[in-house]
């Protein structure tokens, strides 16, 4: 009995040990738990913070953008209201000139009705002329003095033109140049390789056509096989892709090993090729033009104008003939040559990438221009080239000026023979067609239309306004690029001989 007491008390002591120590054990991984648990609630609650700070930052990001983005449309809508305001005041100008000068014709017209009547009056008195005769007499009579009063008009409104022009003469002088500019290009799109043979055909198209499936796809062109005797075209949009293919299948030609993994490699050689050709023509274009501290982005594409035309004309020799025309421009007028020939080789730079961005190559130019570090008045000038930014400066006029000159040069621009012709005859049946004038020769490849007049029917007012109206007949019945010179010649000789 008294070991089993024994033995109870020690079983009891033994659990209330266990108890004790389970407890203890209890409490320490409560407190563990609720340590982790204040641990994790205190990153959870750094991590909603940083991803609340960053959340608020990108909205922040995205609203600044917008606001730019908002800014600079409110900025455009602001000079396009100013450009408006401006046309606004300009035509309400002309329109003030306009109703003055119809005053003064309905004045001229009530002085001329009134000696009208006088003469009528005093033919019917002192001559036998039956009324109708006096009536046609007094007309015929009456139009040679109002054609003598019209060109007195713009023989006065021309005299006070050079007057002012000593005031004005940088703005009159750039302006005068200006005519005529046209942005109309035509793209060649096609590239013929000759052949050796015409088995050589068959192996360029290969086994079921894979050999050409092949070029087609590396080169991104159409190969067109067809029935023209020892040739290929290569047909595409994008002229050094074309560029690339061809000296890529000349290539291939030449060595004669035409299989998909040869076409491969040969096309990758070719594009290495015309990397070069182009970095090198946009170096050679700077150092012809002597247009320094270019960015080498700009000169590489710069280069890729060796492969665009307009018209049948280089764009790259486009670009070099009107940095040379607005330098020789500016030297004459006294402003700055070499701002004036850096634009004029980077007005056109917006050709190189305009079939890869929407929109006009004059503002993809601009883009490219301020994107690598050029002037505000080197952009302003690419940008307005073509008028579709206002010019800000004369050296942007005359970057517009000397497009033009390049542009509509003789021989500059690829047009048909026939055309050319039938223009040079029109210029001459137009001058022919009013009255006084005797011969009249086209000149200057279509340039300039020199007329002889007689000098006692044509005075020296009537010729101004015959220059005048030959002029405006001519703008409005034939279509020609640049300008026409009206060069009208009065000449009067009197000749004796000592006997």
């Amino acid at each position: 009995m008294i070991g089993i007491l024994i033995g109870y008390f020690l079983a009891n002591f033994i659990a209330k040990t266990k108890l004790s120590n389970a407890d203890e054990t209890a409490k320490k991984i409560i407190e563990n738990a609720k340590k982790e648990a204040e641990s994790i609630k205190k990153e959870a609650q750094l991590q909603a913070k940083e991803e609340s700070y960053q959340i608020i930052r990108r909205s922040e990001l995205e609203c600044q953008q917008k606001r730019d983005k908002l800014e600079s449309i409110n900025e455009q809508l602001i000079k396009k209201s100013n450009s408006l305001v401006q046309k606004i005041e300009l035509i309400e100008n002309k329109q003030k000139q306009i109703e003055v000068k119809e005053k003064e014709v309905e004045q001229k017209l009530k002085e001329a009705d009134q000696l009208y009547q006088k003469q009528k009056d005093e033919l019917l008195r002192i001559s036998r002329l039956n009324i109708e005769e006096a009536k046609q007499d007094l007309l015929s009579r009456l139009e040679k003095e109002v054609s003598h009063e019209a060109g007195k008009i713009i023989k006065s409104i021309e005299d006070k033109a050079k007057e002012e022009a000593e005031k004005k003469a940088q703005n009159i002088i750039s302006l005068a140049i200006q005519r005529y500019s046209s942005e109309y290009t035509v793209e060649s799109t096609i590239s013929v390789v000759p052949l050796p043979n015409e088995d050589m055909k068959g192996r360029i198209i290969g086994r079921e056509g894979r050999n050409i499936r092949t070029f087609e796809r590396i080169a991104g062109v159409d190969l067109i096989v067809d029935d023209t005797p020892e040739a290929v075209i290569i047909s595409g949009f994008d002229p050094i892709r074309r560029e690339i293919a061809r000296i890529a299948l000349e290539k291939l030609i030449t060595d004669g090993r035409i299989q998909p993994a040869r076409i491969e490699e040969v096309i990758e050689n070719s594009k290495k090729i015309v990397e070069n050709n182009i970095k090198e023509e946009g170096e050679k274009a700077v150092f012809e033009t002597n247009v320094r501290n270019l960015n080498p982005k700009l000169i590489t594409i710069l280069g890729k104008l060796k492969y665009r035309t307009s018209y049948g004309q280089n764009v790259l020799q486009h670009s070099k003939e009107v940095a040379y025309f607005a330098g020789i421009m500016a030297d004459e007028l006294g402003l700055n040559s070499n701002l004036c020939k850096r634009a004029g080789l980077l007005h056109d730079i917006g050709k190189s990438a305009d079939m890869e961005i929407e929109g006009p190559h004059a503002l993809i130019g601009a883009d490219i221009a301020r994107k690598n570090g050029e002037s505000p008045k080197i952009i302003n000038a690419i940008a307005a080239h073509h008028e579709d930014e206002k010019p800000e400066s004369i050296e942007a006029i005359l970057i517009q000026a000397a497009d033009a000159i390049s542009a509509s040069r003789p021989g500059a621009r690829r047009e048909m023979l026939e055309t050319y012709i039938k223009r040079l005859h029109q210029l001459e049946e137009i001058a022919n067609s009013f009255e006084g004038v005797e011969k009249s020769y086209a000149i200057q490849a279509g340039r300039e239309i020199r007329i002889i007049v007689n000098p006692v029917e044509i005075d020296d007012y009537l010729a101004a306004k015959l220059s005048r109206d030959i002029s405006k007949k001519v703008e409005k019945n034939i279509d020609y690029p640049g300008q026409i010179k009206v060069n009208v010649i009065r000449e009067t000789r009197s000749v004796e001989y000592a006997k």
